[in-house]
């Protein structure tokens, strides 16, 4: 489908309130005649011998086709979101697959590569894409479920017009752009999985649904760079952009607090919608999980999309003690973070693959039957 015929129309849509949805603020995706022709459609074919696998929910669980629970374990692995090519993607994937044994990758995305955005692109963004299609495809042959997760956006502005591509405060029109483009290229793939936005941070729950005017501050690890005031897309937002290109596909929705808190849920800030699984990232460092996602379990699928931890004298405790609380709580889905060397804290010392003290419980624990210790 020719994108610049396609997103005015689907804009359009977004841009209007579903019947039933309270008002939030709505951003209007980018100007769709800057964005390359191809960047959407067409739709990815896909084995209709999949069709048993595809995911939707109910009540807390997530189920399959034949309306039976599902345990999906894995692992991110990282490096496409900083750069074009990424880092030895094709041979983690098969690795990660053949011989950890994960049914489950978290593939991290950066908005501005996807469109060819950056300061040095040749082709439009043809190749990023062209190297996504192909790890979704080795998962599909191998029937593992990929999540398509946006990790990185550019707070409104294109890197190539002197935006900052990065982890921001929450998404910006490019990331309706990116969804819309997403929504219809996977259109209903039984194993994409649509992870909205990595981790939203320092805003408020009603900013963290509906969207509003954020400033974003320079991160720790680069003060130089600058702060920017944006308009911030909501959650709620993003969703209806996947939604309103008609897939059905399972989204997933991180938490407040860098993609953990999800207590916002809970007191009036749910996202309005179906087949949705909301989204944590419970690292060490951070507390109250009860409150922050445990208690959201009883209401809604849950999905722990990032955890790990470095070398610590206690690391293997906070191991053990993640494991067990996924288990009692009964969540169905994790990625450990992450398959690379160097995106800490790593599961694997080398690109041999040789895994570390972290990684070795990993491989052990998907080397087992979920619940079995």
């Amino acid at each position: 489908m020719n994108l610049r015929l396609f997103l005015p129309s689907l804009r359009a849509v977004t841009l209007l309130l579903l019947p039933g949805m309270a008002a939030s603020t709505r951003v209007a995706a980018a100007d769709s005649t800057n964005l390359p022709a191809n960047a959407a459609g067409p739709i990815r074919a896909y084995d209709t011998n999949l069709e048993s696998l595809r995911l939707h929910t109910e009540g807390t669980r997530v189920l399959n086709a034949r309306g039976e629970p599902v345990s999906l374990r894995g692992v991110n692995i990282a490096s496409l979101e900083w750069n074009n090519e990424g880092d030895h993607m094709k041979e983690s994937f098969d690795h990660a697959i053949r011989v950890w044994k994960v049914n489950f990758i978290r593939l991290p995305l950066a908005q501005d590569r996807w469109f060819g955005k950056m300061t040095n692109p040749l082709d439009g963004g043809e190749a990023y894409r062209a190297l996504v299609d192909s790890l979704v495809d080795t998962c599909a042959a191998a029937r593992v479920y990929i999540d398509l997760d946006l990790h990185w956006s550019d707070c409104g502005k294109w890197v190539n017009e002197g935006g900052k591509l990065g982890q921001h405060l929450l998404g910006d029109r490019h990331s309706i752009d990116f969804w819309q483009a997403l929504a219809v290229r996977y259109k209903d793939h039984p194993l994409v999985i649509f992870g909205l936005y990595n981790e939203p941070h320092d805003i408020s729950a009603a900013t963290w649904r509906d969207g509003g005017t954020v400033t974003d501050k320079p991160a720790r690890w680069n003060p130089d760079q600058d702060v920017m005031t944006y308009e911030g897309v909501g959650m709620q937002q993003l969703y209806d952009a996947v939604r309103s290109a008609g897939a059905g596909n399972l989204v997933t929705v991180s938490g407040n607090d860098w993609g953990y808190d999800l207590s916002g849920v809970l007191e009036g800030y749910a996202i309005r919608g179906t087949n949705l699984v909301y989204e944590t990232h419970p690292y060490p460092f951070k507390k109250q999980w009860d409150t922050c996602f445990g208690a959201v379990c009883s209401k809604f699928p849950v999905f722990v999309g990032e955890w790990g931890v470095g070398r610590t004298t206690n690391a293997l405790e906070y191991c053990r003690e993640t494991i067990d609380y996924i288990d009692r709580h009964q969540i169905q889905c994790w990625t450990a973070w992450d398959f690379h060397v160097s995106a800490g804290p790593s599961l694997i010392r080398n690109w041999s693959y040789e895994p570390t003290t972290f990684g070795k419980f990993v491989k052990d624990v998907l080397s087992r039957p979920a619940g079995a210790h």
